[in-house]
Formats: C-alpha cells, sequence, structure tokens
C-alpha cells in the first residue's frame, strides 16, 4: 500500500468551510511512526473499566484459562479492526468524520457521526470518569482518612460529597490535558505508559505472591461454572465493545501514519502485548486477592487495597487512572471533537465540542449507569449494537463496494454539493445500519426471545456480522451510475 497524494489543494478545500482539523493529512503533519501505535494504547489497556469488565468474567463463572483465553481472543480481533478499519486513514490521511461520507454518504454520515461522536464518546466519558472518581475516594481517604465523611448527609441526584468532589476533579484534570493539544497529548501517551507498566507488573508479582504462586490461581474454580458456550462468547464481545469505539475511528490516529507499515505492525504489536500483560495481571489480582484474603466479590478497587501498604495502593491507582484518562482523551474527546467539528464547522472547534461532550457526559447522571455488573453489560450491549454495524458497513463499503479506493472530491464537496448520492445520503447504508441496530439490542429488551437474547449478548461482533453481511448483500441496489464511477475512478488509480 502506498499513500494517496491529494489531487485537490488544502487552500481549495478551506475555501469550502473545512476546518484544519478534518483535511487529509499532508506529508507534513503525517508524524506518527510504529512507536507511537505501539505505546498509543499500552497504558490505557489498563483502565479500571477494562479491570471491572474481567472481574464480571468470574461472576459470570468463567474460569481461569477461560478467561485468559477471552482476554487473548478479544485482543486479536481488535486489532484486526484496527489493522483492517484503519487501512483508509492510512492511505488517504482522512479521519472518521470524513471517511464516514464515503460509506454513508455526505449527510447520512451525520448518523454515525452522532452515535459515535456524541453518544457513545458522551457515555463513555461520563462512566470512566465516575469510575476514576470512586478509587479517588480510594486514594484520598489513604491520604486524609475522614475524606468519606465529608459533609454526611449530602446528595447530589444520588452522589454523595466526597464521589461528587473526586468526580470533579479528575473531570478537570482529563479535560485540561486535552485542552494542552495534540503535542501534551503525545507526550502523554509515550511517558504515560512506561510509568504504568512498572507498577502494574509489582502488582501482578504481589497477586501472585500472596496467593501461592500460579498453581493455586490457575486451580481456582468459580463457585458457578458456565454450561453454555454463548457465555463465552458474550465476554469477549464485552471487551470488545470496550475498544468497539476507537476500531470505529481509528482512521483518526492512522491518518497521522509516516508509513503504511507505522499502524500496521504497531496497533496489533501494542494491544497483543499489552493484553498478555493485562491477562496476567487482571487475573493475578482478582483470583490472587480472593485466595489470599477471601473477599466475597471481584472488586479490583477493594482487590487493590489488600496491598496494604498506602503508598502503593496510591501510586497503583493512580497508574490505572492514567490508562483511563488515555483512554478517555484519545478514545472519546478527541472523536467527539473531530466527528462535532466536521458536523457543525461554524459551531464547535474540537476543543469546545469536547467540551460539551464532558458536560453532557455528567448530565447524564453516570453513575447510575455503573452500579453492577448487568448495568455494565447492558451498557457494553447498548454501545456494541452502534459500533458493530458502523464497522461492519465501512468495512464492507471500502474493501468490496469501492476496492480500496476513493474519490476526495465526492468526501470533500463544496457548500451545497450532496456528493455522489443525491440526495446525500446512501440510503442502502443507513438502512442496514439501522436495521442491524434494532436486531442487535432488541434482544436486552425481549430476554424471552432465545435468539434475539443472545445476539445481543455478544452485540458488537453480532451486529458487525449482521451489518456486513446485509450490505454485501445489498450495496448493489445503490445507483448503476455511481458504480460504474467508481470502476472508472478503479481503472484510473
Amino acid at each position: 500500500m502506498e499513500l494517496s497524494k491529494l489531487s485537490i489543494s488544502h487552500e481549495e478545500l478551506k475555501s469550502y468551510g473545512y476546518s484544519e482539523e478534518v483535511l487529509p493529512k499532508t506529508a507534513e503533519t503525517r508524524d506518527w511512526g510504529v512507536y507511537n501505535y505501539v505505546t498509543v494504547w499500552m497504558g490505557a489497556v489498563h483502565n479500571l473499566m477494562s479491570y471491572m469488565t474481567v472481574a464480571g468474567f468470574f461472576v459470570l463463572g468463567l474460569s481461569v484459562p477461560q478467561v485468559l483465553w477471552a482476554v487473548m481472543t478479544a485482543a486479536i480481533i481488535v486489532s484486526i479492526g484496527y489493522v483492517l478499519n484503519g487501512y483508509a486513514g492510512t492511505k488517504y490521511g482522512i479521519g472518521y468524520s470524513m471517511l464516514l461520507r464515503s460509506s454513508f454518504g455526505v449527510k447520512g454520515s451525520i448518523i454515525p457521526a452522532i452515535c459515535r461522536g456524541l453518544i457513545a464518546g458522551v457515555v463513555f466519558f461520563g462512566t470512566k470518569t465516575i469510575i476514576g472518581a470512586q478509587s479517588f475516594n480510594v486514594i484520598f481517604t489513604k491520604i486524609f482518612p475522614g475524606y468519606m465523611d465529608l459533609l454526611p448527609g449530602f446528595d447530589f441526584l444520588g452522589l454523595d460529597f466526597p464521589t461528587l468532589l473526586s468526580f470533579v476533579i479528575l473531570w478537570l484534570i482529563t479535560v485540561g490535558l486535552f485542552l494542552g493539544g495534540m503535542k501534551i497529548l503525545s507526550l502523554f501517551s509515550k511517558w504515560s505508559s512506561p510509568i504504568i507498566y512498572i507498577f502494574i507488573v509489582g502488582a501482578a508479582i504481589w497477586a501472585i505472591n500472596v496467593a501461592g504462586g500460579f498453581g493455586p490461581i490457575f486451580a481456582y474454580v468459580p463457585a458457578k461454572p458456565i454450561e453454555n458456550w454463548l457465555v463465552f462468547i458474550a465476554c469477549v464481545s464485552a471487551l470488545v465493545s470496550n475498544w468497539g469505539g476507537p476500531i470505529v475511528n481509528i482512521a483518526d490516529l492512522t491518518q497521522r501514519a509516516k508509513t503504511p507499515k507505522a499502524p500496521l505492525v504497531g496497533l496489533p504489536l501494542g494491544m497483543i502485548v499489552s493484553y498478555i500483560l493485562f491477562a496476567i495481571t487482571s487475573v493475578g489480582l482478582l483470583v490472587g486477592t480472593q485466595i489470599a484474603f477471601g473477599l466475597t466479590n471481584f472488586d479490583i478497587v477493594a482487590a487493590i487495597d489488600q496491598i496494604g501498604n498506602p503508598v502503593a495502593v496510591i501510586i497503583l491507582l493512580l497508574a490505572l487512572n492514567i490508562g483511563s484518562t488515555s483512554y478517555v482523551v484519545f478514545g472519546n474527546l478527541l472523536p467527539s471533537g473531530l466527528q462535532m467539528t466536521a458536523l457543525f464547522p461554524k459551531v464547535f472547534s474540537v476543543k469546545s465540542a469536547a467540551i460539551v461532550t464532558a458536560i453532557l457526559g455528567t448530565i447524564i447522571l453516570p453513575w447510575k449507569l455503573v452500579n453492577g455488573t448487568a448495568a455494565l453489560y447492558m451498557f457494553y450491549s447498548f454501545i456494541g449494537s452502534m459500533y458493530g454495524p458502523i464497522t461492519g458497513i465501512m468495512l464492507v463499503s471500502f474493501f468490496m463496494e469501492r476496492k480500496r479506493k476513493l474519490d476526495l472530491s465526492a468526501i470533500y464537496v463544496k457548500p451545497g454539493e450532496n456528493g455522489e448520492y443525491k440526495n446525500g445520503f446512501n440510503m442502502t447504508a443507513c438502512g442496514v445500519l439501522i436495521v442491524s441496530f434494532i436486531i442487535t439490542l432488541s434482544g436486552a429488551f425481549l430476554p424471552n426471545v432465545i435468539v434475539l437474547a443472545t445476539i445481543s449478548k455478544s452485540a458488537f461482533i453480532s451486529g458487525l456480522i449482521i451489518s456486513s453481511v446485509l450490505y454485501a448483500l445489498c450495496y448493489k441496489l445503490n445507483k448503476p451510475s455511481i458504480n460504474e464511477k467508481r470502476e472508472t475512478l478503479a481503472k484510473v488509480s
């Protein structure tokens, strides 16, 4: 694969009203190499929500080997998603918001852009920030023993004062980091990962040691082992859904690639290596503390608190929060900012859109969304029902329908123009997205319909398969003139 060169100048595209953030990246602005892609998610993998998800695996009855297989299977699926869906961004230097126009049409792209950039971005920001705030409670309690007793009786829409204060502090840190700009973010990603790994490795060694070694950990038997292999698939899908957002908008990062090799090697290497350590650490901490201290539930914060040394607990929780913050910034605020800027360039800048996302992420009262394993997996079912279908349509559109060739003039159109679709909508793609979303999510509300319930439990994977098959069967329903234009473009290219 070679990097595609622009046939139209940036100056002309800017005259159409496009902001610098959504324009195709030039050779001068493609500044990410293999190391950037290796490290971008390495720290983010070790976030509290991922550990909570794995804790749910044990609650559902998976054994230690099954959990390890589930984690590594998810890592491989996510890596494949990164490589395939990031291909177009690498080749053409365009981000997710503009890439959507090739699949859904200039106007139709608004639907998946809002799903990823606003709805999912808002929900993910809120849930990850409240989970981080709960861990901040532990940190502040270690420093100020009376922290959780501040303003007893205070209640803000179901939130006590200490947790509210922790939430506000983490909110300000996360948003402030994002407002620092891409150079600060790249520097943060580059140096935060090694710091996180030092303490994560230490925690894993400690947990395995207090449990008596790997033997007792692998011998652990859940109280109620799973009896249906579909539970395993649902667990894999839940962890994939946790990374479904970055899979969908990975072009926002691959558009910065110096060479095609950089994301092709860096993203899978960083994800798989990180998940090997994540698998060992999550199993060691969750099961090791269960064996050593007789914890009655799989609570990652409670598990870390068993370390006993206040300094070690504080440092480790801070390290996990660095991972969570990295994920929120790169995986949620950045995509939200880019999507909303592309949709409403006269209203938003990337930074102002990200601030709106953070504010909305608070207004939805996220502390009510993560109050147990059932709520967490319902959340994954919801976002997976959006991410899976969007990804499936994008992949089939680029690789099958367009044969890896894009016409940028049909993407970056002049004001008032609709691109290659007469009304600006690829009605086939929009229809498939809606149908796939309804089918995939309906099982969450119709649990007695076995087929739909099964599909819903593995929402991301099911949604991706359903949308891929439907769009592959239906994309030829688009106007013949459009298909002829693509064939001509392919011959010219």
